[in-house]
């Protein structure tokens, strides 16, 4: 599998992103609210990723764009934790990864939760798919 992250697995419609906080279950790893859900719509992609950092927390946007660039790059190395089970089980997600934190976190401290939350989200859906 390629480690890149393409347009594709973006989630850019309104219409989605109104559905998954809606609609989709959720959990919190510090610092991280991840909200999922799974839907059967036609998708070149077996994930559909939003990443938000609010501004009501960072009010400056080089802060907003550092740690959108980390997760960003966290996600892109390990996706392949999660595609295993989608792409097995013909299913589409979609998936919201909220940073919450009032601090700025290290890249490692990043990546080590980015792979917890992709592990937790292929157990679950290993157990509700199966």
């Amino acid at each position: 599998m390629r480690q890149t992250f393409t347009k594709d697995e973006r989630l850019t419609r309104k219409y989605l992103i109104g559905l998954l906080y809606k609609e989709g279950s959720s959990f919190f790893i510090h610092p991280f609210r991840v909200t999922w859900l799974i839907r059967e719509i036609s998708s070149p992609q077996p994930v559909q990723v939003l990443i938000a950092i609010p501004k009501q927390n960072y009010k400056k946007s080089v802060a907003r764009n550092l740690l959108k660039r980390r997760i960003r790059e966290a996600y892109r190395k390990n996706k392949y934790i999660l595609y295993e089970v989608l792409e097995r089980r013909h299913l589409v997600m979609i998936l919201g990864i909220t940073y919450v934190a009032k601090e700025i976190v290290s890249s490692t401290v990043v990546h080590e939760k980015i792979i917890l939350l992709l592990r937790r989200l292929k157990e679950e859906n290993a157990e509700t798919a199966g």
